[in-house]
C-alpha cells in the first residue's frame, strides 16, 4: 500500500486509471475515507488518472494528536501529489474535502486545473464545530465517535436511503465508530477554524458547485449559494442526495462531474 510522510502522519493513497490520462485528485468527507468514491471509480478510472488520499486520522492514514488546519491538510494533498508525479491535477472534494480543495486552489492555483466542489462550504458554524470536537475527545460517557455516529449517519443519508438500503448506512456507521477519535476530532478543528468564506473570491480556476437536495448540512441555502456568489464564473448541478452523494447518487453524480471535467 502507497503511504506518504508528512510531519505527525503517514498519508495512505492509491491511484488507478491510464497513466497518461488526465490527473483527478478525489478527496474523503470527514468520517469516511476514499471508499466513498468506489461506486463511481468503473466510470471515473476509465477517464483520469484517479488519486484517492485518506485524510489525516481516516482510513489507514495515521495521525497525531492536536489539531489540524485546512493548511495542513492541503499540505498533505501537495505531499502525496508530488509522490505520485502529478504536478496539476483537477480535484473533486466532498464536505472537508471540498474545503480542503478551495484552500488549495487559493494557496497553489498553479497546480489546479479545475475544481468540483460536492456538499461543501465556506461558512460552517464554528462554535458547533468546536462543541463537536470536544465531545470526540471526551473520554467520559457520552462522548467519543459512538457520541456523533448516529447523528452523523443521519445527516449523510437521506430518509429513503436509510430506509430503502440499510447495509449501506451500516457500513458507514462501523467506520464511524471504529475511526481513530484523534482523525475526526483534528479534521474537525480545520473545519472549525477555516477562514474561507473572504478569500474564496481569488480561486481563479474554472469550478462547479454541487449540492444535494436533501442535504441538511451544506445546503444551497447559506452555502451552496455563498460559494456561487463569490467564486468567480462557478457553476452550478443540484443532485438528488443528501450530504454524501457519491454513496447515495453516483450515476448523478457522476453526470455531472465528467462533462466539467472533460470540457
Amino acid at each position: 500500500m502507497p503511504f506518504t510522510s508528512v510531519p505527525g502522519a503517514q498519508i495512505y493513497w492509491k491511484q488507478e486509471g491510464p497513466e497518461r490520462a488526465p490527473a483527478l485528485v478525489l478527496l474523503n468527507s470527514i468520517g469516511t475515507d476514499m471508499d466513498l468514491w468506489e461506486p463511481m471509480m468503473p466510470a471515473l478510472r476509465e477517464r483520469f488518472s484517479v488519486l484517492r488520499i485518506d485524510a489525516r486520522g481516516h482510513g489507514p492514514s495515521s495521525i497525531t494528536p492536536g489539531d489540524l488546519s485546512l493548511a495542513d491538510l492541503a499540505g498533505d494533498v501537495l505531499a502525496v501529489a508530488d509522490a505520485a508525479g502529478i504536478a496539476r491535477f483537477s480535484l473533486a472534494g466532498v464536505s472537508l474535502g471540498g474545503m480542503v480543495g478551495m484552500e488549495l486552489a487559493l494557496a497553489v492555483p498553479q497546480r489546479l486545473e479545475k475544481l468540483a466542489l460536492v456538499c461543501t462550504s465556506a461558512t460552517m458554524d464554528a462554535a458547533m464545530w468546536g462543541a463537536r470536537v470536544e465531545t470526540v475527545r471526551s473520554k467520559g460517557e457520552g462522548g467519543g465517535m459512538a457520541a456523533i455516529a448516529e447523528p452523523s449517519l443521519g445527516r449523510f443519508f437521506s430518509e429513503g436511503v436509510r430506509k430503502d438500503n440499510p447495509g449501506l448506512c451500516d457500513g458507514v456507521l462501523r467506520q464511524l465508530l471504529t475511526m481513530d477519535p484523534e482523525g475526526y476530532a483534528g479534521c474537525g478543528a480545520a473545519i472549525r477554524d477555516m477562514d474561507l468564506a473572504d478569500r474564496i473570491g481569488a480561486i481563479t480556476c474554472p469550478t462547479l458547485v454541487v449540492t444535494g437536495r436533501q442535504d441538511t448540512s451544506t445546503p444551497l441555502e447559506g452555502h451552496g449559494e455563498h460559494l456561487l456568489a463569490h467564486i468567480p464564473g462557478a457553476a452550478h448541478v443540484a443532485v438528488d442526495a443528501a450530504h454524501l452523494p457519491p454513496l447515495e447518487a453516483p450515476e448523478a453524480l457522476t453526470t455531472a462531474l465528467v462533462p466539467f471535467l472533460e470540457s
